[in-house]
């Protein structure tokens, strides 16, 4: 817009200078006074458009400047709002890392652990099936003995009873 108003003040000024030029051509032509009074009525009229243009692009030109200024202090504004949010999104990212870099630390830890103990249970596994067939032999044995016993209560009871008989008729 402002180079089309500079185009149109251009060819205002161009019209101007060629009209003032062939009015003073027919003023020293001798033109009549009616024609030269019409022709300063239109140099006039056309000094008042040439001046309504010129106040007319100044302005548009102001405007442009300010809006130019308005729009490049938004785009700074956001630029600077982008440089803070990257930066954020940077730090986030960094404490993230730095908090999975942790939990996978404290993972392999875990499993290390959980290996160890995976070995113990089955060490422990191993000695309790030692222990069980132990249990289970001196269970046998103590059944054995048991049934040992038993027979030597049994024994013991008839051996007692054959002394009892035995006794009153050796005595007799």
């Amino acid at each position: 817009q402002l180079l089309e108003a500079k185009a149109s003040l251009n060819l205002a000024q161009t019209r101007h200078a060629r009209q003032l030029q062939q009015a003073k051509a027919q003023i020293n032509n001798m033109v009549p006074k009616k024609q030269c009074e019409q022709l300063q009525s239109t140099l006039r009229d056309e000094q008042c458009k040439t001046q309504q243009l010129q106040e007319s692009l100044h302005q548009q030109a102001e405007q442009t400047c300010k809006q130019l200024v308005r729009t490049q202090e938004e785009h700074e504004h956001l630029l600077q709002a982008a440089v803070e949010q990257a930066e954020r999104l940077e730090h986030s990212l960094r404490n993230a890392e730095a908090v999975l870099a942790e939990r996978a630390a404290q993972l392999k830890d875990a499993q290390t652990q959980l290996f160890r103990n995976e070995v113990l249970i089955e060490d422990l596994c191993g000695e309790n099936r030692g222990f069980a067939m132990a249990l289970q032999a001196a269970e046998l044995k103590q059944k054995t003995m048991e049934e040992k016993n038993q027979l030597l209560e049994e024994q013991a009871s008839a051996l007692k009873q054959l002394i009892g008989k035995i006794t009153p008729a050796s005595l007799s």
